[in-house]
């Protein structure tokens, strides 16, 4: 099949794209506003983008309100830190929970039963069973076009400071099947690594 992004005119029930590009992994983010009260979202436009110095970038998408953007954005912008916790297989419940739609005074956090723990190096604190944290200063935002009046926005920060729980070293190296790292996939599903394969690359 082909069809224009443009004209949508693919003829499927729901619109396939999310499902082409996969999978994608889970940016599990917690901010801070101003006077201190926690947020804690899901994003699935997120990814490593180079590791000297250590770069990570998020994207805001799909705003419920039109003309307001998400709590993480803002957060991240006028408070310039954030926290990137690792969804984890186990963590799977608690990482939808979080995605939820509530009033901007009530915690994600406290809905999804969590506990945080103080970060090392900036305000937001980290989610105390999530097996890695990535402590992250805001670098830029750069905005994007949209089609339908919604924010798309991404946002670019450096990862100034690292936790990882001692279980997941092996042998010198991170040990993936350990973590079961969700990721996500298109329409409501998921995907989880637990099997590796390793290959090595030409001479």
């Amino acid at each position: 099949m082909f069809y224009e992004t443009q004209k949508n005119n693919h003829g499927l029930p729901h619109n396939p794209f999310k499902s082409l590009i996969i999978p994608r992994p889970i940016g599990w983010i917690t901010t801070q506003d101003d006077a201190g009260n926690v947020n804690l979202a899901p994003y699935s436009y997120f990814n490593a983008l180079c590791d000297n110095p250590p770069m990570i970038m998020f994207s805001t998408t799909n705003s419920r309100s039109k003309g307001v953007v998400k709590d993480t954005l803002h957060n991240a912008e006028t408070q310039g830190e954030f926290v990137v916790n690792m969804a984890t297989f186990e963590l799977r419940e608690a990482v939808n929970l979080s995605s939820a739609p509530l009033p901007k005074d009530e915690s994600e956090v406290a809905f999804a039963k969590l506990e945080t723990l103080p970060s090392s190096l900036v305000k937001p604190p980290r989610i105390k069973s999530s097996p890695i944290h990535l402590e992250c200063k805001y670098y830029r935002s750069l905005q994007l076009p949209s089609n339908n009046g919604d924010t798309n926005r991404v946002v670019f920060g450096t990862v100034i400071g690292v936790h990882i729980d001692d279980v997941l070293i092996v042998n010198g190296k991170i040990d993936v099947t350990r973590i079961k790292p969700i990721a996500r996939l298109g329409y409501m599903d998921y995907a989880v690594v637990d099997n590796i394969f390793s290959m090595q690359r030409p001479l």
